[in-house]
């Protein structure tokens, strides 16, 4: 077995620790306040499938002001869930009525949302959090 120097140990475990960060991945609470519950309806003006969230984007009232703004549901499960749990990308297209159920907001007053559940205009309900409620 091959004797390594104390500065080739050295140097591996400070790759090892500046490699972890990489790895990490940041919690909803640190975005978005779960004690500032709504529940929006409006119109998608943008869809990204994409990984490692999907994001949607509508047009709803600000239920604070009662002005439209484009409202950002960030943060949603990735494209591979969803599309365990049977949802397609064309099951949510620009054009579409959503209704997002129980969305925390974001804690600094931006509009944005995390969570909830989305009903899309056909009826099919899906939890967009990070946890699995059962729905399909």
């Amino acid at each position: 077995m091959a004797k390594y120097s104390r500065s080739a140990w050295v140097l591996g475990f400070a790759l090892l620790l500046v490699t972890v960060p990489v790895f990490a991945h940041h919690g909803a609470a640190s975005v978005y306040d779960p004690s500032k519950k709504v529940t929006l309806t409006g119109t998608v003006t943008k869809v990204l499938w994409q990984n490692p969230h999907i994001g949607i984007f509508f047009d709803a009232v600000d239920p604070d002001t009662g002005k439209m703004v484009n409202w950002e549901l960030g943060d949603g499960q990735a494209p591979t869930g969803l599309y365990r749990k049977g949802w397609r990308k064309d099951d949510i297209k620009v054009g579409d009525t959503i209704t997002v159920t129980g969305a925390s907001r974001a804690w600094n007053g931006d509009f944005r949302i995390g969570g909830g559940i989305i009903t899309n205009s056909a009826g099919q309900k899906i939890f967009t959090g990070s946890k699995d409620d059962g729905l399909q």
